[in-house]
């Protein structure tokens, strides 16, 4: 999931943004699918964007909903269709309220899955599980429900999500997706095993905006530079010292220094 929030978007120009895709693709080697974040607050802007992912050879793209100009929902319709019918690529939106002042309605939703064969799924970060059972309702069990939310991932697939577009899994990618099998293969008490171990680490990535933290988190895991974009800034001491005590909480930090 490149050139999404955790790979702060905002702040790449068009060639980086592009360049990150097609890195991503290449190192990928079709090993598994890459789902480009490309979307904007400007209708053309996502189109230009997404039509380069595709040339790239992503495997579908990810819609943010339009930020600052918050369009009515009528806008919010003809923006994705118009991005949809402009690419091939499998279609994924992407709710987050807190960040773009604006929710998707189950309503838009349902017409654009009705209109837009190319559009398959949302990534829903909006902190309510009613919103899931609602899409399911709406759009029909083919209709790709994700959480955006790794503390929310287990409650969220409990009410009919199929996963997760995560965070932590910049850190832990293998017990992420642990998690998430061991629930589709109806092992929950495994499945809430996993999540209990990590969910101080899913807090903690939370403690200051995305993706301040997991950068840190992987900067005290020796694995990247702590690089971030103004107007991003690094960790306070007081969060820094929080992010640490749930890396060793969870075994994470610890188990990495003795590796060396």
């Amino acid at each position: 999931m490149p050139a999404g929030t955790t790979g702060e978007s905002p702040t790449l120009s068009y060639e980086e943004h592009i360049e990150v895709i097609r890195l991503s693709v290449q190192c990928a080697r079709g090993r598994i699918r890459v789902l480009a974040g490309s979307g904007a607050n400007s209708t053309s802007e996502a189109i230009f964007l997404t039509q380069a992912a595709e040339k790239a050879g992503a495997d579908g793209s990810l819609q943010v909903a339009p930020y600052y100009n918050k369009p009515t929902p009528e806008g919010l319709f003809q923006h994705f269709r118009a991005i949809a019918q402009a690419t091939s690529l499998p279609i994924l939106l992407y709710s987050i309220p807190g960040r773009c002042g604006i929710e998707i309605p189950v309503d838009t939703i349902r017409r654009l899955a009705d209109q837009c064969p190319n559009l398959v799924g949302i990534k829903e970060a909006g902190g309510n599980p009613d919103r899931i059972s609602q899409l399911h309702a709406a759009c029909g069990p083919r209709f790709a429900l994700m959480s955006g939310d790794d503390s929310l991932t287990l409650p969220f697939m409990a009410v009919g999500a199929h996963g997760v577009i995560s965070v932590a899994s910049n850190i832990i990618p293998k017990e992420v997706s642990r998690m998430v099998g061991a629930f589709l293969q109806g092992d929950l008490r495994q499945a809430l095993k996993i999540h209990g171990r990590f969910f101080p680490l899913f807090k903690a990535l939370f403690v200051e905006t995305n993706p301040g933290p997991v950068k840190a988190a992987l900067s005290m895991m020796g694995l990247m530079n702590e690089d971030l974009r103004l107007p991003l800034v690094p960790l306070t001491p007081e969060h820094r010292a929080a992010l640490k005590a749930a890396l060793v909480q969870c075994g994470l930090l610890g188990r990495r220094l003795r590796k060396r």
